[in-house]
């Protein structure tokens, strides 16, 4: 079963033009909430599509930008609305270049702090851009969709059938250390079936992303939590190779795919300026 579900030029802003000037002297603010780094031919406003319906604009160092908001006093928490929020930025920077995603919640204590950040990692920066650019992330997760999966394994591998016959085929109650032996072989068996269930997806998703990186399960059912690096071009070819893989396996199987996201796992941004 495959499905997909919704879990990456103007004049840029210098010091003396930022756009945030004027804001600093009408309304005092902690800090610049940090969406992303992107390259320095950034759109100096993005409107009032922030948190908190806060002005998105750039800050421009060198060759990359910053896009950032005002961020009042107070504490950001990880609500609902707050997370939408960061996401559609990130949504609609992809949509005009290529971006270098911060995890939510990153404040900097002042626009200083901001331009010390894009300056100290700009060598950096600038080859992270460079390696996802046209680029974005999709994710696939594959689980197993039955009621039970210690029975489902008990049926499809035989080992365990007999071991687990042999547990409770004898009189009396079982002792603890029997139930542990057994417990320990149907979970040798789970993680023998998930790397070579994923070696068989990652085989077919290679031939469209340029990379593929293993997350973790966040359940027993799960088999794999996958995010790949596609071409935004590509992204077509990549659902069609999503089913191929999907048609490998029965109805025992879930697929569900989901993206285009901005590369999260593919960067690593450093925020000590």
């Amino acid at each position: 079963m495959v499905e997909t579900s919704p879990p990456d030029a103007a004049v840029p802003g210098t010091r003396g033009n930022s756009p945030s000037g004027e804001r600093t002297a009408k309304h005092k603010f902690r800090g610049r909430y940090v969406y992303a780094v992107l390259g320095g031919h950034a759109a100096q406003s993005l409107g009032p599509i922030g948190l908190g319906g806060g002005e998105v604009y750039a800050l421009t160092e060198g060759r990359i930008a910053a896009a950032v908001s005002d961020f009042p006093e107070g504490r950001i928490r990880p609500e609902r609305r707050n997370l939408a929020a960061h996401q559609d930025v990130l949504k609609t920077l992809m949509k005009e270049t290529t971006v270098l995603p911060m995890a939510f919640g990153v404040i900097a204590d002042s626009e200083a702090a901001v331009r010390k950040l894009l300056t100290k990692n700009q060598a950096t920066f600038m080859s992270q851009l460079r390696h996802v650019e046209g680029k974005v992330e999709m994710g696939l997760r594959v689980s197993w969709d039955v009621p039970n999966i210690f029975e489902y394994f008990v049926t499809t591998h035989q080992e365990l059938r007999e071991s687990r016959d042999r547990l409770f085929g004898k009189h009396g109650e079982p002792g603890q250390n029997e139930k542990i032996e057994v417990g320990r072989l149907f979970e040798r068996l789970l993680n023998e079936d998930r790397e070579t269930n994923t070696e068989r997806v990652e085989a077919i998703l290679a031939k469209v992303a340029g990379e593929v990186k293993p997350g973790r399960c966040r359940s027993e059912r799960e088999i794999m939590n996958l995010a790949c690096l596609v071409p935004r071009t590509s992204l077509a070819t990549f659902e069609a190779a999503v089913f191929e893989a999907a048609r490998l396996f029965d109805d025992s199987y879930s697929f569900d795919y989901n993206g285009p996201w901005a590369p999260h796992s593919f960067v690593e941004v450093d925020r000590k300026a």
